[in-house]
């Protein structure tokens, strides 16, 4: 028993409440659909059989890896097919100047286009896991007091 709650405190304590997550831009073009959608039916009273409007293809937003990886932010990158976690320290023109997360000692330089530009996760406070880590903490305690008092 007392290995099992060892093992539990410890896992608990070692897990953490922030993950790295790919921001995903917003796309206008569904935001153009869900808008097209509701007047459709309007429009629909209004114009003619013949007079619809086309659907446009959506265009691909082009990313802009500068200001996703502003100074100071903590991330991680994919370069050349290797992940990198580090914090972005400045842009020497073309190149990203960044250390790793845990040794602010070692310099890290990386061209715009080694970086896939896709693949930029930021650390975040992941709400899901947090509420995960305190339910298990409170059945945890729960079921100490409920062993103590039996």
């Amino acid at each position: 028993m007392r290995k099992n709650l060892y093992f539990i405190i410890i896992s608990l304590s070692l897990t953490s409440c922030y993950t790295y997550q790919v921001k995903k831009p917003v796309d206008p073009a569904t935001d153009n659909k869900k808008n097209a959608a509701n007047s459709t039916s309007t429009q629909m009273k209004s114009t003619p059989v013949g007079s619809q409007i086309p659907n446009a293809q959506p265009t691909p937003i082009p990313v802009n890896i500068q200001e996703k990886l502003a100074p100071n932010k903590n991330v991680k990158i994919d370069v050349n097919g290797k992940s990198y976690k580090v914090i972005v320290d400045r842009w020497e023109s073309d190149s990203l100047v960044a250390h790793p997360v845990h040794q602010p000692k070692k310099i890290l330089k990386f061209h715009k286009n080694q970086i896939n530009a896709e693949k930029i996760a930021e650390k975040r406070f992941s709400q899901p896991i947090a509420d995960i880590i305190t339910v298990t903490a409170y059945a945890g305690i729960g079921a100490l007091i409920w062993y103590l008092v039996h």
